[in-house]
């Protein structure tokens, strides 16, 4: 089989790689000829652990090439993926499809034979309807269906999410375009892969209620952190005593700084206005979404509150920028709320993350950029982690004390244990763990976020 993959952003590379995995002869199209060039250099556009090794057995194997040309993308296909992106639209909130559609219509001119033209962009329920209208408009000869398929791919396990999935959503309307999909995903269906066949407007919802729902359970135990820290309570044994019930399950639970990434901020928001537009709310995954905000902004907070009230004169050492860890993604991270909050507080700010540093460095002005963590907190008055880095889970804290001016650590991802911290005489804030109460059978990180 043949595929065409429209963008070569996160979700268009990554899947176009494994379908090659999987046997499928793709191509990858895309507007930036400087991005197709890197491509075909061999050079990853974007940090996903495993990707350049994947991208580069394919290339030689003759299975996945890369071109700006879409007409020559698409000839022999039997099917186009709209893979490109969909932003939260500038005033209202509203999904922006306009790269969706102009994909769409483009699509249409090259139309030579039946395909089966798929949206994988994550796209407001209904915009499937409207592709196929863009189509039939363009080339009312056309012969196709549109089917949808929505991603579910974490950054930073991308590969084995894609290879090895919970379960495939594909929408469609007829069995022919049903069968090509069938195909597609044949080695997942012989490895016992749940195929979740729907209409369209049903594959369009799934992704955005999934991805509303794991937003629902970070924010319900983010607020359940803070009451543990009024009344005393762990909220690392909450979780693990509620996610021992099989009705809950124990991802997601993961107190923290707030949700961020690039698709929990606008599929939330998304859903949002959706539900508002056919008049039927979701006044939780809104409450969300308001909460989750105001959570980025107090954290900076907790760190004044740690230097005495006052951060004036003085430098916070950050370790760890990025949404997650595994990731260079910026997008929404509670970073980008926490370190100009205290830049504003008179604070001088080193910092330092694995991946993320070329990114951040454009949307965090007045940051000092530094070559490791250890660096970052050479002469600061206090060090907070705002990403668990696997780097950051095992540092010397005997030499972290002896580069700080004061024994002063704010962990908002609950990397170490409140405990140990205080007997190598720290003066430690966590999230919802206070100092007095034992820490026992304690998660080890929060990488489900998306």
């Amino acid at each position: 089989m043949r595929i065409a993959m429209i963008g070569t952003g996160y979700v268009g590379l990554v899947s176009g790689a494994c379908f090659s995995e999987f046997g499928v002869d793709v191509c990858c199209v895309d507007k930036d000829a400087g991005k197709i060039e890197r491509l075909k250099r061999g050079e990853i556009p974007i940090y996903e652990p495993g990707l350049d090794d994947l991208v580069a057995r394919n290339v030689a194997a003759g299975r996945l090439s890369f071109t700006t040309d879409l007409k020559e993308a698409m000839a022999g296909a039997d099917a186009v993926f709209i893979a490109v992106g969909t932003p939260t639209r500038r005033g209202d909130g509203h999904a922006d499809l306009s790269y969706v559609f102009a994909a769409a219509e483009e699509v249409a001119t090259h139309m030579d034979r039946y395909m089966v033209v798929v949206t994988k962009s994550t796209v407001p329920v209904g915009t499937g309807r409207q592709v196929q209208a863009i189509i039939r408009r363009t080339r009312p000869d056309a012969d196709f269906d549109v089917a949808s398929n929505p991603e579910f791919l974490r950054e930073g396990s991308a590969i084995g999410d894609f290879l090895r999935p919970d379960r495939v959503v594909i929408g469609t309307e007829t069995e022919r375009a049903a069968e090509v999909m069938r195909q597609l995903y044949r080695p997942l269906y012989l490895i016992e892969t749940p195929i979740v066949m729907t209409a369209l407007e049903t594959a369009e919802l799934i992704k955005y209620a999934a991805n509303a729902f794991l937003a629902v359970k970070i924010t319900f135990i983010n607020e359940v952190a803070d009451l543990c820290e009024k009344v005393g309570a762990n909220v690392h044994d909450v979780a693990r005593g509620m996610g021992l019930d099989g009705r809950i399950g124990k991802k997601f639970l993961h107190a923290g700084p707030g949700y961020g990434g690039s698709c929990f901020p606008k599929d939330t928001l998304a859903l949002v206005r959706t539900a508002q537009q056919h008049g039927s709310p979701v006044r939780i995954v809104e409450t969300v979404v308001d909460v989750n905000d105001k959570r980025k902004k107090s954290m900076a907070g907790r760190i004044v509150a740690a230097c005495g009230g006052s951060l004036a004169g003085k430098t916070v050492g950050v370790l760890g920028v990025t949404f997650k860890p595994n990731t260079d993604d910026m997008r929404d991270a509670p970073s980008l709320d926490i370190i100009p909050a205290l830049l504003a507080a008179g604070a001088t700010v080193r910092a330092y993350d694995p991946a993320g540093m070329h990114e951040a460095e454009k949307l965090l002005p007045g940051v000092v950029w530094v070559r490791d963590a250890y660096d970052a907190l050479n002469g600061a008055d206090c060090a907070a982690i705002l990403t668990e880095w696997n780097e950051f889970r095992a540092l010397d804290l005997g030499r972290v004390k002896s580069l700080l001016k004061q024994p002063v650590l704010v962990d908002l991802r609950n990397v170490y244990n409140p405990q140990e911290m205080a007997k190598a005489g720290f003066a430690y804030t966590s999230i919802g763990r206070p100092l007095n109460v034992p820490a026992a059978n304690e998660p080890a990180t929060q990488e489900e976020t998306k």
